[in-house]
């Protein structure tokens, strides 16, 4: 099932957190509304979220799929 925005709820269990999630990651993927964030957050702010994010894909990803998923790019340790 794919959520809409106004459908997202967390708390309530951990399917509907997850499918939440996924939800809000996509919306976060919005150039418009990273761009206008951006321009609203101090440099302390954009560093404590990026250390904050990468620590959580580093503890959930291995890192062929951190070079894989959030990269875009082929893993270092694919075979060419």
């Amino acid at each position: 099932m794919t959520l809409t925005p106004h459908q997202m709820c967390f708390g309530l269990n951990l399917d509907l957190d997850r499918e939440s999630f996924v939800c809000f990651m996509q919306l976060m993927g919005n150039a418009a509304l990273a761009e206008t964030l951006a321009s609203r957050l101090s440099s302390e702010e954009i560093q404590d979220i990026v250390q904050y994010f990468t620590g959580v894909l580093k503890k959930n990803m291995t890192e062929d799929e951190y070079h894989e998923l959030f990269l875009l790019e082929q893993s270092p340790h694919a075979h060419k």
